[in-house]
């Protein structure tokens, strides 16, 4: 989609019972870029819409909305709120949670939770009168998950798969960084390669970086450091796929050596080298390498 088209062309709206999992599925699709908004008016939905339509993340990715029972009689505003949103944007899904009456009941004990309706009674008259009160809604559901036996996993992956064509287009980021500047936080592998020979001490290649071919010769010359080569392609080769399955909005790889000019930037090169026809993008980042080398 062109970064710089203006209106918003998706909108989720999240509703269903309380403790199906709606809060779950609004955070799961703001981690993938849509701009998340919980317990909304329904009438305010198409105004919503019109204030995002040139909001970079709303236009790309879309919006997703929950309106559920906390919006009492604003509810009865649905039908009309849901017309004019379908006049006014291109895709619209009304996305319905539900969970047999028995789960809901477990969930709401486990968290100590309050039922929304239980100011009149228990909890299950809370969950029958909350049922009833929906049923207009759910005839308009395009979707019905029942989270009744689902994971966390599986809902994410039933509505990334659902609702975003590059679900597979994980990025892969690839960060060289020095540990005496402190190791970044948002790693989900960090691969320290300070075993290997530092051409730092090596007066011609000190002032070079690990982007430079002497220094990368260097690096590469021994035998226990092209093992170790071997055996990271060999281990990031099996781990990336798993990635395009588990729903995480990219894997952050963090190589690192001491000081993050030399040896951390020759790997984090070789690697980006390896990876940049990678199908989700590859991203190369030298977060230390114009930073200064003195001990």
């Amino acid at each position: 989609m062109d970064m710089d088209a203006v209106g918003v062309n998706k909108c989720i709206i999240i509703t269903g019972m309380s403790g199906a999992g709606k809060s779950t599925a609004l955070k799961i699709l703001e981690d993938q870029g849509m701009f998340a908004i919980d317990n909304i008016p329904p009438v305010l939905l198409s105004q919503l819409l019109f204030l995002l339509e040139k909001h970079r993340a709303a236009v790309r990715w879309g919006v997703a909305a929950v309106v559920d029972i906390r919006g009492d009689s604003l509810l009865d505003d649905f039908p009309a709120a849901l017309a004019l949103l379908r006049k006014q944007t291109r895709h619209v899904h009304i996305l319905f949670f539900d969970a047999k009456d028995e789960i809901l009941l477990r969930r709401f004990e486990t968290t100590r939770r309050r039922h929304p309706l239980e100011p009149d009674g228990s909890f299950l008259d809370g969950i029958a009168k909350e049922r009833e009160r929906l049923q207009p809604i759910l005839d308009y559901a395009d979707t019905i998950i029942d989270t009744s036996a689902l994971s966390l996993s599986a809902i994410r992956k039933e509505l990334i798969s659902r609702f975003f064509e590059d679900a597979a287009a994980v990025p892969l980021v690839i960060s060289s960084f020095g540990f005496k500047h402190g190791a970044p936080a948002d790693c989900d592998y960090v691969f320290d390669v300070r075993f290997l020979d530092n051409p730092f001490y090596n007066p011609v290649l000190k002032p070079l970086s690990g982007k430079d071919e002497p220094v990368q010769e260097e690096i590469w010359r021994s035998v226990e450091a092209r093992g170790f080569w071997e055996k990271l392609i060999s281990f990031l080769e099996y781990i990336v796929p798993l990635y395009l399955r588990s729903g995480k909005a990219h894997l952050h790889i963090g190589v690192g050596c001491t000081g993050g000019r030399h040896r951390s930037v020759a790997v984090a090169e070789r690697l980006y080298a390896h990876f940049k026809e990678y199908s989700g993008g590859c991203i190369l980042r030298h977060r230390d390498i114009e930073k200064d080398q003195g001990w």
